[in-house]
C-alpha cells in the first residue's frame, strides 16, 4: 500500500473519501498499512490529524462488505473511550462515513450492509441493554467499567465475535489503575473469542511516551509457562509537532500600566498577581470576558471544580449577562450534555471546564481555550488548548493566565515543552492486587477456573506479567476466606478455593459484588441533587461532597453549573433541590486529590530558572517573548520574581541546585524551607524521612508541608539554626525510612479504604445508593487494623505499593538523594532574615494547608477525640449497673442480628458463610435457618462435606457441622478430630486456638455466662474463664452485670456491648416527649433556686456551687444574681467564705472602665473548671508577676515598695492581670470599690513615692491580698469531665445552645465526648427534650422528671421575675432563641435586664433602663394580667438598681407617656413626665417583692 493509500478500501468507501477529503492526512497513510494488516496498532498523532477514522475506515469497510454473519455473532468492533461524552462524540461523528458510504454503494448500484452502532455505558437505559443484548450492534461503543460488566454477565456471548477492539485516548488511562483493570478485562475478552487469530489492538492518543511503554500496555502478552512473550504491537509516531497559537497573558488593570500596578492576590502571600477570584476583579476577569466576546466559542479550563462554579459565576457576573456555563464531573449527565450541546451550536459563548473536557471531543466551533493557572502537566496542556481548532489541519490557539506570580514559572515551562511537543513519560503500575482481585471474583462468578491457568491468562495483561505467584495465592487466600475469622468477621469470601484438586469457584452473590462494585474509580461518598417533585427517578442535577452537605441546612441556597439551586430536604442519600433563579448561594466544595506537578516537569521548570538566572534582563525578557510567549508584562514580571529570588536568597532552586533556606516566623520557630522545582510526588517521600529523622532526633512534634515547589519544616523547640545536613537523608536509607512511617499517615489510611473497595472486601451494601464515607472510612479503620497484623495481607502490600510507586515517585526521589550526595546537585544554605520570594510563595501552601485543615468539616471534633483519654475518661466517670440500663429486648433483637435467623439460607455457599461466621451448628440448627425443605439442606451438608469445605465432627457427644479452615482450631483446642484429606493450611496451628473460638461465640451472641460456653464445648470451665480472661486483657470482651434481673456475672464482646448500649439509649430516647420552650423557661428558674428562700452563708455556697466557672459582670453579680438565688442575700457572707479559704474569683475579661466578668470558684474545684490564663502584656504586668512569683500573696503596699512603678499605673497593670485571669485577691472588696469608683467617673489616683512609703492602704480597688492564680498540671481529661459535670449541675437539661453562650473554650465539641460518655455509664440521659432546639441534649437523672412537674402552669400563683439578662438562669439569647420582635434588639449585656412571667419573656429593659419591649400575649384577659405583672416587677427597679429614681423613655418604641397600657405602670407607682415614667425610691408601690 505504498504506492496508493486507499487501495485497500472497497469502490464505494473510496469514492465517499474522496468525494469528502483532498487526501489522507499523514496520520492515516502510516497508519493504515499495519491496521489493514490485521496488526496491532498504537497510533501516535496531533489532535485533530484524522487518527481516529484511521482507526475506524479499515473497520468500516470489513463490516459493510464482508458477508454478513449470523446475528449472534454481529459485534465485531469494540471502541473504548475512557469517558462517556468522548463516545457519544464518536457515535456523532461515525453516521457520516456509516451513512455517505452506503449512499455511495447505493448510487453504484452494489450491496452493503450498513452496520449498527451502539453505545453501552452507565448512562444506557436498561430497555436498551436488553436489546443489545437481543441484536448485537456491529459496532459497541463502550467505557473500561461497562467493558468489564459486560464480560461479567450474560451479554459477554455478543462479544465472542469481536475482532477488533480501538483504545482511544489510551495515554489517560495507561498510568493508572483504570488502565490495568481495562487491560485484565482485554485479556478476559482474548479468552472469551472464539476466533484463532489474536484480538486486533488499536491504541490512539496525541500525548503518549515512551511509545514501546504504551505497546506492551496494549498488547499485553502470550504466556507460555515461565516464559512470558510481548505480543507484536506495530508502533506508528506520526506524532508530528502540532502547530499552536500559545500566549501567556499577565492582566493589568488598565491597559497601559506598568508591573508595579499589578494587583496582588489576597489568597496567595506576597507572590500573587491574580489570585482568584477574590482580589483581582478589576483585571482578571474583565480580560477574560474581552476574550470570550472577541471569539466565537472560548473553552476556559481550570485544575478544580469549585473553581469552575466560581470563575462562570464571576463572569457572568462581570460580563452582566450569562456568558459562561461551568462543566465538571458532579454535574448530572443531562446538564453536561445541555452545556456541550449549547458550545456546539453556538448559543454559549463560554464554557468553564476541568478534566471532564480534556480529551478528544469534538467541541465544534472552539476557536480559542484558556487556561488559568498552570496545567497539571504539558500532556494535559496539550490536550486542553488542542480542543481549540480540533479539525485537520486547524491550528490550535491558547492563552495562559497564571493564578499568582510563581505560578509563570511552571506556564513559562509547559509553554516551551507544549510547542516542543516533549510530553512526560507514562508507566503502567506493576501487579495492582486489589484490581487483580477484583478481576479474579468476576471471572470465577463467569466460569469455573483451575488455578493454575488462570494465573497463566493473568499474565497475559501487561501489568500482571511478573506477577509472583505467591501473590497471587495470597490473593486467592484473601478472596477464599483464609485470614483468621476472630480477625476478619466481617469479610466474606468470594470464591470457593479447593487447595487439594486446585480448582476456583464462585460463591453464591459474587457476580452480583463483582457488578455492583466494578470498577477502579473509588467511592467519594457523594450526595446525588435531584430536583424535587420528580419522584424517586427523577432530574438528577449533579453531586455534592459528603461534607458540604453535612455543612448545610434546609433553605440553603448554593451554585451548580452556574445556576442557583435552593435545597428543600435532605435525605440519607440525596439531596432535594428547587431552582432559586437569581438568588446568590455559597459555592459547593469538593474534596479530591490535587494534580501533582510529574518530576520531567519539574526538571524543566529548574533548567529555565537556571537559564533566566545565567542571562542579562534583555536576553531573558527577550527569551521568555520569543521561546515561552510570554507577553512583556509578564516576561517582565517573571523576571523581576527571579532577581528578588537572586537577591533575597543569593541563589536559585534549579535543575542543578537545592536551595535551603531557614528563618525565624513571626513567633520565633524556626522554618526551613527546602527550595526545590521537582515536583510533589519526589517531596512527599523526602519529607517524610526527614520528620522520621527528626522526630527520633528531638522527640517532639514538628509541622512538615510538602508541595511541588517544595518542603516546609516548622522545628518549634530548635534553640538554633538546624543543620542543613538533617534535612538531606541518605539515599540507600530512604526507602526504609518511608516505610517505617507511611502506615501512620492518612494517605496510607486513604489507600487503602479505596484499595479494600477495588479488591470487593468493602462493597457497597445496596449497589446504585450512595455508600456513607465517614461508614466506609470506619469500616476501612477496623480491617485496616485486622490486616496489619498480617505482613502479607494483598490488600495492605498494594496500599504499600501504590504509595511507594504511583503517588510518590520513590525512584525519582532516591535518584535525586544519591545525585546530591554525589555533587551532582549543588545544595546552597542561606539563612534569611524574612523569607525570599520563592519561600513566601511556598509558606503560602503551608499556611494554606493547615488554615484548610483547621477549617475542616468534622475539624474540631476530631482535636477533641485526640485530647481525651476515653480509658481515663470511663474511669473518672464510673459506670452504673448496666442490668439497668440495658434492655432486654434490644439484647434479644441484636443476638437475632448477630445470629443470623432473619436470614434464610438459600444456598450451600450461605451454610458454609454461616459455619465460618458462627462456629460449629448441628444439623437442626441449619435446618431452622433454611428456606428451602431438609432434603435441599441435607444435599448441601453432603456436597460440603464431600468437596471438603465442612467437615462433620463430634463434639459433647453430639454430630456438629464446622467449616473446614477451623478444623485446625478444634482439634488443638477441644480434641475433636477431624477426617483425613484435608489441606494442609487448614490443619496449622494458630497461637491460642480456644480463645479464637470463645471470641467468636462472644462476637455472636448477648452476653453469656462462662459455664454455658463450657457446657456447649464439653469442656472445663477454667479453661473457658482462662481463654476469657486473655481476651479482657486484649480489649476484646469485658466482664459485668450485663443481663436484666440476671444474677452474678456475664461476660460479653465489647463491641456487642456498645452496639447493646446504643440500642437500649437508643429505646431510652424514643420514650422522651418533648416540651414546649417556655417550659426551659420555667425549670431553668426552679434549677437554679430563683425565688427560694434559702438564707445564710451556706445558701451562698450552694448558690455558688452551681455558678461556678460562667461568666458574670461584677456589676450584678452581688446586686442581682446571687440575690435571686439567695434571701437576704448579704455581701459579709461571701466575705466569710472568700476569708475561709472555700470560695475563690477570677477574672475573666474587662467590661468597660471599671466593670468586668468575674467567675466565681469552691476552692478545691477551681484548678479542674478555671481555664487557663491568657498571659497579660506590657512590662509593667511583667515585673508584678516576677514580683509575685518571688513573694507569694501580697499587699499593694508591698508590691508598690517592691516594682517600684507609680500606684496609679501599677494598679492598672495590676487588674490587667486580673482580666487575663493570671492574679485574684483573698476578698471582693477590692472589686466592690473598684465599681463604686467606676460608677462616680473618672478619678484622680493618689500617687505614692517609688520607695513605696506611706499609708498600708492604696487606692480604690487596691485592697486586700494580691497573688497569682496557681495552674496544677492537671490531666485534660479529668478537666473535660469537671467541666461537662458543671454545666449539667448548673443546666440540668443542658443544649448546645446553653453550652455556647457561655462561651467555653472548645465550646459543646470539647463537653460532647463526656456527655456521650457520661450517657454510656448510665450517668446521664440525652433525649429531644425541649422542641425546637438542636437534637442534641442531655439531662441529669432526676433533671427530666422535674422538667415535667413545671410542664403545667400554676394559674392561681404565677411567678413572676426581674433578672439581669447575663443571670444563667435567663435562658433567653442562651438555650432559648429571643422572642421575634419586629424593630427590637435584644442582648444578654450588663445592665440590659429581664422580666420572666411563668418561664415566658414579657418585657426586656435595656442597658440604663430607658428602654423596655414588651412580648405580651395578644389575647385578654392574660394580656392586662401579664402587663401588671411586669409593671410590678419593673417597679422594683430603685431598689435593685440602688438609685433615687428610675426614668423610662421609650416603651415598644413610643414614648413611654404615651403607651397604650401607661395606666397600668402609673397604678404600679410610675408617674408620666415630658421626659417619660418616672419612679422614685420612696414613691408607694402595690406591695411589689423583689422576688
Amino acid at each position: 500500500m505504498t504506492g496508493d493509500p486507499l487501495a485497500f478500501l472497497h469502490p464505494a468507501a473510496r469514492a465517499w473519501f474522496e468525494a469528502c477529503f483532498d487526501a489522507p492526512t499523514s496520520a492515516q497513510v502510516a497508519g493504515w498499512p499495519a491496521i489493514e494488516a490485521g496488526e496491532s496498532t498504537l497510533l501516535l498523532a496531533p489532535t485533530g490529524s484524522g487518527k481516529t477514522l484511521a482507526a475506524f475506515l479499515g473497520a468500516i469497510n470489513r463490516v459493510m462488505f464482508a458477508p454478513v454473519p449470523p446475528p449472534a455473532e454481529r459485534c465485531r468492533v469494540v471502541y473504548v473511550s475512557p469517558i462517556k461524552a468522548l463516545g457519544v462524540d464518536i457515535e456523532q461523528n461515525l453516521r457520516s462515513p456509516l451513512a455517505g458510504i452506503a449512499a455511495t454503494a447505493d448510487r453504484l448500484g452494489m450491496s452493503v450492509h450498513t452496520p449498527t452502532v451502539a453505545i453501552r455505558s452507565g448512562d444506557t437505559p436498561q430497555k436498551a441493554r436488553a436489546h443489545m443484548q437481543r441484536h448485537p450492534p456491529d459496532i459497541l461503543i463502550t467505557t473500561p467499567e461497562s467493558l468489564y460488566m459486560l464480560l461479567t454477565s450474560e451479554s459477554r456471548a455478543m462479544l465472542r465475535s469481536v475482532d477488533t477492539v480501538i483504545v482511544d485516548e489510551i495515554h489517560s488511562l495507561v498510568g493508572s489503575k483504570r488502565g490495568t483493570h481495562l487491560a485484565l478485562s482485554l485479556e478476559r475478552l482474548e479468552w472469551l473469542r472464539a476466533g484463532a487469530r489474536p484480538l486486533q489492538r488499536i491504541g490512539l492518543s496525541a500525548t503518549q511516551r515512551p511509545l514501546t511503554e504504551v505497546a506492551r500496555f496494549l498488547g499485553g502478552s502470550v504466556v507460555d509457562g515461565d516464559a512470558v512473550t510481548p505480543r507484536p504491537v506495530t508502533i506508528v509516531d506520526a506524532g508530528q509537532v502540532k502547530q499552536l497559537d500559545l500566549r501567556i497573558e499577565l492582566p493589568v488593570e488598565e491597559p497601559g500600566a506598568s508591573i508595579e500596578d499589578v494587583p496582588p492576590a489576597a489568597n496567595e502571600g506576597p507572590t500573587a498577581i491574580s489570585g482568584l477570584p477574590r482580589s483581582n476583579l478589576t483585571a482578571l476577569h474583565p480580560r477574560l470576558v474581552e476574550l470570550i466576546r472577541a471569539h466565537r466559542s472560548t473553552m476556559l479550563f481550570v485544575n478544580s471544580r469549585r473553581l469552575a462554579e466560581r470563575l462562570a459565576a464571576a463572569l457572568n457576573e462581570v460580563a452582566g449577562e450569562p456568558l459562561a456555563l461551568a462543566h465538571h464531573g458532579s454535574m448530572a449527565k443531562d446538564v453536561r450534555a445541555g452545556v456541550e450541546e449549547q458550545l456546539k451550536r453556538g448559543t454559549l459563548p463560554a464554557i468553564v471546564a476541568t478534566s471532564s473536557l480534556e480529551l478528544g471531543i469534538d467541541m465544534g466551533a472552539v476557536d480559542l481555550v484558556i487556561q488559568l493557572a498552570s496545567p497539571p502537566s504539558i500532556a494535559a496542556g496539550m490536550q486542553r488548548v488542542g480542543r481549540a481548532n480540533h479539525h485537520v489541519g486547524g491550528r490550535s490557539r491558547g492563552v495562559i493566565i497564571p493564578k499568582f506570580r510563581g505560578d509563570l514559572l511552571p506556564c513559562a515551562a509547559a509553554a516551551r515543552a507544549m510547542l516542543a511537543g516533549e510530553v512526560e513519560s507514562s508507566r503502567y503500575p506493576r501487579n495492582p492486587l486489589d484490581i487483580l482481585a477484583q478481576q479474579v471474583v468476576a471471572a470465577v462468578a463467569m466460569d469455573d477456573w483451575a488455578a493454575e491457568a488462570l494465573y497463566d491468562k493473568i499474565r497475559a495483561a501487561a501489568p500482571y506479567a511478573e506477577l509472583p505467584r505467591d501473590a497471587f495465592e495470597g490473593v486467592l487466600d484473601m478472596l477464599s476466606g483464609r485470614y483468621p475469622s476472630e480477625d476478619f468477621a466481617d469479610l466474606r469470601p468470594r470464591v470457593n478455593y479447593d487447595r487439594v484438586t486446585g480448582q476456583l469457584s464462585a460463591r453464591h452473590g459474587a457476580r452480583r459484588v463483582a457488578i455492583g462494585n466494578a470498577g477502579s474509580i473509588p467511592d467519594r461518598g457523594l450526595f446525588g441533587v435531584f430536583l424535587a417533585g420528580s419522584g424517586e427517578g427523577g432530574r438528577r442535577v449533579g453531586e455534592l461532597d459528603e461534607e458540604m452537605v453535612f455543612e448545610s441546612r434546609i433553605g440553603d441556597v448554593f451554585v451548580l453549573g452556574a445556576s442557583s439551586w435552593r435545597i428543600e430536604e435532605i435525605t440519607h442519600d440525596r439531596v432535594l433541590v428547587s431552582p432559586a433563579p437569581g438568588e446568590p448561594g455559597k459555592l459547593p466544595f469538593w474534596r479530591g486529590d490535587g494534580p501533582g506537578r510529574p518530576l520531567e516537569f519539574g526538571q524543566a521548570i529548574g533548567a529555565l530558572v537556571r537559564e533566566l538566572g545565567a542571562l542579562s534582563d534583555a536576553d531573558a525578557e527577550a527569551r521568555l517573548v520569543d521561546q515561552h510567549r510570554l507577553d512583556p508584562a509578564a516576561a517582565r514580571s517573571l523576571l523581576q520574581y527571579v532577581r528578588e529570588e537572586q537577591e533575597a536568597a543569593k541563589a536559585l532552586p534549579t535543575d542543578r541546585t537545592i536551595v535551603v533556606e531557614r528563618f525565624r516566623d513571626e513567633i520565633g520557630d524556626w522554618r526551613v524551607c527546602i527550595l526545590s522545582p521537582f515536583g510533589a510526588a519526589v517531596h512527599a517521600p523526602w519529607a517524610m524521612a526527614v520528620r522520621s529523622a527528626l522526630l527520633e532526633r528531638y522527640a517532639a512534634e514538628l509541622d512538615v508541608v510538602w508541595s511541588d515547589d517544595g518542603i516546609v519544616f516548622r522545628l518549634p523547640e530548635a534553640e538554633r539554626a538546624p543543620d542543613p545536613t538533617q534535612f538531606f537523608p541518605r539515599a540507600d536509607e530512604l526507602e526504609d525510612r518511608v516505610v517505617a512511617r507511611l502506615a501512620e499517615t492518612s494517605l496510607f489510611a486513604t489507600r487503602f479504604r479505596e484499595n479494600a473497595g477495588r479488591a470487593l472486601l468493602l462493597v457497597k451494601r445496596r449497589p446504585g445508593q450512595r455508600s456513607p464515607l465517614w461508614a466506609m472510612r470506619r469500616k476501612s479503620a477496623d480491617l485496616l487494623a485486622a490486616a496489619s497484623r498480617f505482613r502479607d495481607f494483598p490488600v495492605v502490600l498494594e496500599t504499600y505499593r501504590e504509595c511507594l510507586q504511583d503517588v510518590f515517585d520513590l525512584p525519582g526521589c532516591v535518584d535525586l538523594l544519591r545525585r546530591v550526595e554525589q555533587r551532582a546537585i549543588k545544595v546552597v544554605d542561606v539563612e534569611t532574615r524574612t523569607p525570599s520570594p520563592f519561600a513566601a510563595a511556598l509558606l503560602f501552601s503551608y499556611v494554606g494547608n493547615f488554615m484548610y485543615e483547621g477549617d475542616a468539616p468534622l475539624a474540631e471534633r476530631r482535636a477533641q477525640a485526640l485530647t481525651i483519654d476515653h480509658a481515663r475518661l470511663k474511669a473518672l466517670l464510673g459506670e452504673a449497673a448496666l442490668r439497668d440500663l440495658l434492655d432486654a429486648d434490644a439484647i434479644a433483637e441484636l443476638e437475632a442480628t448477630l445470629q443470623r435467623r432473619a436470614r434464610k439460607l438459600g444456598h450451600s455457599d450461605e451454610v458454609h458463610d454461616l459455619l465460618l461466621a458462627l462456629g460449629d451448628q448441628d444439623r437442626d440448627d441449619i435446618v431452622a435457618r433454611a428456606g428451602v425443605p431438609e432434603d435441599d439442606v441435607d444435599r448441601w451438608l453432603a456436597e460440603l462435606t464431600h468437596t471438603r469445605r465442612i467437615v462433620k465432627v463430634k463434639l459433647g457427644g453430639r454430630w456438629r457441622y464446622i467449616a473446614a479452615e477451623d478444623a485446625g482450631r478444634y482439634r488443638d483446642a477441644l480434641g475433636v478430630v477431624s477426617p483425613p484429606g484435608l489441606p494442609a493450611v487448614f490443619l496449622e496451628s494458630v497461637e491460642d486456638p480456644l480463645a479464637d473460638l470463645v471470641a467468636r461465640h462472644a462476637r455472636t451472641h448477648g452476653p453469656f455466662r462462662a459455664e454455658w460456653l463450657a457446657q456447649r464445648f464439653a469442656v472445663g470451665t477454667a479453661l473457658v474463664v482462662g481463654a476469657l480472661r486473655r481476651l479482657a486483657a486484649r480489649g476484646k470482651v469485658v466482664e459485668g452485670e450485663f443481663i436484666p434481673r440476671g444474677t452474678g456475672l456475664e461476660w460479653c464482646d465489647d463491641e456487642v456491648l456498645r452496639r447493646l448500649k446504643r440500642m437500649s439509649l437508643a429505646r431510652l430516647r424514643e420514650e422522651v416527649e418533648p416540651v414546649e420552650q417556655a417550659v426551659l423557661g420555667r425549670f431553668s428558674l426552679a434549677w437554679q433556686g430563683i425565688g427560694g428562700e434559702r438564707e445564710g452563708p451556706e445558701a451562698v455556697l450552694q448558690a455558688i456551687e452551681q455558678l461556678q466557672g460562667v461568666a458574670i459582670p461584677a456589676s450584678v453579680l452581688e446586686s442581682e444574681v446571687l440575690p435571686a438565688r439567695v434571701a437576704n442575700y448579704r455581701s459579709t457572707d461571701l466575705d466569710v467564705l472568700c476569708g475561709a479559704g472555700d470560695v475563690v474569683w477570677r477574672g475573666v475579661r474587662p467590661l468597660g472602665q471599671a466593670d468586668g466578668y468575674v467567675a466565681l470558684y469552691l476552692a478545691d474545684d477551681a484548678p479542674l473548671l478555671a481555664p487557663d490564663p491568657a498571659p497579660a502584656e506590657g512590662e509593667l504586668a511583667g515585673r508584678v508577676r516576677e514580683a509575685l512569683q518571688a513573694r507569694g500573696a501580697s499587699f499593694f503596699a508591698e508590691l508598690v515598695a517592691v516594682v517600684r512603678a507609680p500606684a496609679d499605673e501599677l494598679l492598672e497593670a495590676l487588674w490587667d492581670l486580673v482580666w487575663a485571669g493570671e492574679v485574684t485577691n483573698d476578698t471582693l472588696t477590692c472589686l466592690r470599690s473598684r465599681l463604686a469608683g467606676g460608677d462616680r467617673g473618672p478619678r484622680p489616683l493618689l500617687r505614692f513615692g517609688v520607695d513605696g512609703r506611706g499609708r498600708r492602704s492604696g487606692p480604690p480597688g487596691s485592697e486586700g491580698r494580691w497573688s497569682l492564680v496557681q495552674r496544677p498540671a492537671l490531666d485534660e481529661t479529668e478537666r473535660r469531665a469537671a467541666r461537662a459535670r458543671q454545666l449539667l449541675a448548673r443546666h440540668g437539661v443542658l443544649t448546645r445552645e446553653a453550652v455556647a453562650a457561655e462561651d467555653h473554650e472548645g465550646g459543646f465539641a470539647a463537653v460532647y465526648p463526656v456527655l456521650k460518655a457520661m450517657e454510656e455509664a448510665g450517668r446521664v440521659r440525652r433525649g429531644y427534650f425541649v422542641a425546637g432546639l438542636g437534637a442534641t441534649q442531655f439531662a441529669l437523672p432526676g433533671a427530666e422528671d422535674r422538667l415535667r412537674d413545671v410542664r403545667d402552669i400554676d394559674e392561681d400563683a404565677p411567678f413572676t421575675v426581674l433578672l439581669a439578662a447575663t443571670d444563667p438562669a435567663n435562658p433567653y439569647g442562651a438555650a432559648l432563641p429571643w422572642p421575634d420582635v419586629p424593630e427590637a434588639r435584644f442582648e444578654r449585656a450588663a445592665g440590659a435586664r429581664v422580666v420572666l412571667r411563668d418561664g415566658r419573656l414579657i418585657g426586656f429593659l435595656g442597658r440604663g433602663a430607658r428602654t423596655l419591649v414588651t412580648h405580651l400575649p395578644d389575647a385578654e384577659p392574660e394580656r392586662g394580667r401579664a402587663t401588671a405583672a411586669l409593671a410590678e416587677a419593673l417597679s422594683l427597679l430603685p431598689e435593685v438598681t440602688g438609685q433615687r429614681y428610675v426614668l423610662l423613655e421609650q416603651i415598644d418604641n413610643h414614648p413611654a407617656p404615651d403607651w397604650p397600657q401607661v395606666a397600668t405602670f402609673t397604678a404600679a407607682g410610675f408617674r408620666p413626665t415630658h421626659d417619660g415614667l418616672i419612679l422614685r425610691r420612696d414613691e408607694p408601690r402595690l406591695g411589689a417583692r423583689r422576688r
